[in-house]
């Protein structure tokens, strides 16, 4: 695999048990959709994969979901799932690839370039009747060295300074409309309603068919184009709270556009604030 964003079912079955190919189920809901990520692993998963939890890997003493840990806590948490710099790591989850690209994405923000998002994911594997396990074995543990690189996430600081002082990077939030434009509640309570003034709006799951799997180059380039965004810019994006922002960075980086980054707070941190300004 030479590095893409995406690899299909086809590809991973066909290296399944492969030494340096890790599998991780990054599957993450919302509490309105219902959904166990830990239990329904637990009860199925494909053979091999071990389980990446966002909320368990994250910053301990953030008041916010999910914030990025330290690479301390990453490389640990890694290794212990029995990952080297070495391996080729596919992620996948049981949703719409939220869960899945949040853990690619923190995986190439700590320097590790050799991780592909699994198309499709769980839901189109098994549509397809692959095979599926419920034994959870423990890894053998291995050494992970984490590089972080901090262009890659924004803090409420940097975002505030780049609204402040303007210039060339663009904001996508892909929140669904009525969330972005203020006129739907948010579902974490206390939060305002609206967006980042300047910022343009694709919500993420416009980027998918519907089996799941990402659209086309020409379809991908077709939607960003028309939601305002200029692909020959730089560009931050936001959502919720910094996870299905990283669908529109899976977009973003399948269309070759390598100048993006991810506001880790986003909406869970921008709408609870007092000092942050907010349109609608």
């Amino acid at each position: 695999m030479n590095n893409p964003q995406t690899v299909s079912t086809t590809w991973l079955a066909d290296n399944l048990g492969q030494a340096n190919v890790k599998i991780l189920d990054g599957s993450f809901y919302l509490p309105a959709e219902q959904r166990d990520a830990n239990a329904e692993y637990t009860a199925q998963h494909i053979p091999g994969a071990q389980r990446f939890n966002i909320d368990v890997v994250c910053a301990p003493d953030s008041d916010l979901p999910h914030m990025f840990p330290s690479g301390k806590t990453f490389a640990d948490a890694v290794g212990a799932l029995g990952i080297s710099n070495d391996d080729t790591v596919v992620t996948y989850d049981g949703g719409k690839l939220t869960g899945a690209c949040r853990v690619w994405w923190m995986f190439r923000a700590f320097g590790h370039d050799k991780v592909a998002v699994l198309d499709g994911g769980f839901t189109k594997w098994q549509a397809e009747g692959r095979a599926v396990e419920d034994t959870v074995a423990t890894p053998k543990a291995a050494s992970f060295c984490a590089d972080y690189r901090e262009d890659m996430v924004r803090s409420v600081e940097q975002m505030l300074a780049m609204i402040d002082q303007g210039g060339d990077r663009q904001i996508i939030d892909a929140r669904g409309a009525g969330r972005f434009d203020g006129t739907a509640a948010e579902p974490r309570a206390g939060l305002r309603s609206g967006h980042m003034p300047g910022a343009c709006n694709l919500p993420y799951d416009k980027l998918l068919n519907e089996d799941g799997t990402l659209r086309s180059t020409e379809q991908l380039r077709a939607l960003f184009t028309d939601a305002g965004v200029d692909l020959e810019r730089p560009v931050v994006t936001s959502c919720g709270s910094g996870v299905s922002a990283a669908v529109l960075l899976l977009g973003l980086r399948t269309l070759g556009h390598e100048d993006n980054t991810l506001y880790d707070g986003s909406w869970s941190e921008w709408g609870s604030r007092k000092d942050t300004p907010v349109v609608t």
